[in-house]
């Protein structure tokens, strides 16, 4: 019973935030309001309609603490997989994503959300943290590809999947229905668009081998509108280059190509005073920027970031919301003191709709 009364409140602050948004009536609220709260007392839960899923989506995009590119939240995308349930239709929404999003590398900012939790029910789940990921393997020599990816890459090797057992493989999507076993597919190579990674005045980064996938596609976070909690929805942006250059690439617990890197270009590492690590730090970032560019695949970089975030500020407060963060995620990693948001304080209220992390909310 006081599940039920926690729905119906969560779902009428929704309606009510969300109806306003959209231009509708107050009496419009009013009564899809009712229709909700018939609709928990018979079944204890209730469905969104198309158009507050699409709008519901959206505000949790705003919403998201940790996001420097809200921006452009009513740019989303929203699919609408709700009705899709057998294993073969979720694999192709979800190979479609990824390539309806990546768009040639003009990428489109894209959420697929599939059926939301049911009372009773166990929930659909997509175990990967990201639809496209390289995986990591231990190996006597030490590991190779991405260390982030070892304990899933076990999963997915205990399945059945075999990678060539390079840096770059990648991982299979891995699905789970309830209490059914997970169910695993490889990704057609062709629906990936991947960039080589080189630098237009150092030839030895170019010469390293480095790249990275052009679309990054959160999978394992759950998306809360009105409490309703939807635990399969992956999304995307586009990257900022720092998230690759300044940390998946250049990391020490992920592939930690710095000192390869300056090794290449001659760089004294004796000490630390040489600032080494921050020349090739900019180095690689450029090069990544630079590759994506060529390539033809959105990328932003962390200084223009910052700039339509100060934008995203700005309407935000001329639409009468403010606006909450995470201040240690939406610094970036590299030359944050050249940013506003450093010299900044924000609220870190979690507002919903939103989205959330499994096990907590953060």
């Amino acid at each position: 019973m006081h599940q039920r009364m926690e729905l119906t409140e969560a779902a009428a602050h929704f309606i009510h935030a969300c109806y306003q948004e959209l231009g509708l009536a107050e009496y419009e609220a009013d009564r899809r309001i009712k229709e909700i709260e018939r609709e928990i007392e018979r079944t204890g839960t209730y469905e969104h309609t198309r158009e507050e899923l699409i709008h519901g989506a959206k505000m949790a995009w705003r919403n998201s603490n940790r996001c420097i590119g809200r921006l452009f939240w009513d740019k989303l995308r929203v699919q609408d997989a709700r009705d899709v349930t057998n294993f073969e239709d979720i694999l192709a929404r979800l190979i479609n994503h990824i390539e309806t999003a990546t768009n040639g590398g003009k990428i489109i900012p894209t959420i697929t959300v599939f059926k939301a939790a049911s009372p009773n029910e166990a929930p659909l789940m997509i175990r990967n943290h990201q639809l496209i990921r390289y995986a990591g393997y231990e190996t006597p020599d030490g590991i190779v590809g991405d260390p982030a990816s070892i304990a899933f890459t076990r999963e997915c090797l205990a399945l059945g999947w075999e990678g060539p057992g390079t840096d770059y493989d990648l991982l299979p999507l891995v699905i789970q229905q309830g209490e059914e076993p997970p169910h695993w597919c490889p990704i057609p190579a062709s629906s990936v668009l991947e960039v080589s990674i080189e630098h237009p005045d150092i030839p030895a980064i170019s010469e390293l081998g480095l790249r990275w996938y052009s679309t990054p596609i959160i999978a394992d976070m759950m998306l809360e509108i009105g409490g309703i909690i939807y635990t399969a929805a992956p999304f995307n942006g586009w990257y900022m280059g720092t998230e690759i250059g300044a940390r998946n690439l250049a990391d020490e617990q992920r592939y930690n190509k710095l000192p390869a890197i300056a090794q290449a270009t001659g760089l004294d590492t004796r000490s630390e005073a040489t600032l080494w690590r921050d020349r090739v730090l900019v180095e690689l970032n450029y090069a990544v920027l630079h590759s994506f560019k060529k390539a033809g695949v959105s990328i932003v970089d962390h200084h223009t970031a910052a700039h339509q975030f100060h934008l995203f500020e700005q309407r935000e407060a001329q639409a009468g919301r403010e606006v909450t963060g995470d201040w240690t995620w939406l610094i970036p990693p590299m030359s944050p003191a050249a940013t506003h948001i450093f010299h900044k304080k924000y609220s870190n209220q979690i507002k919903s709709p939103n989205f959330l992390y499994r096990n907590k909310k953060q």
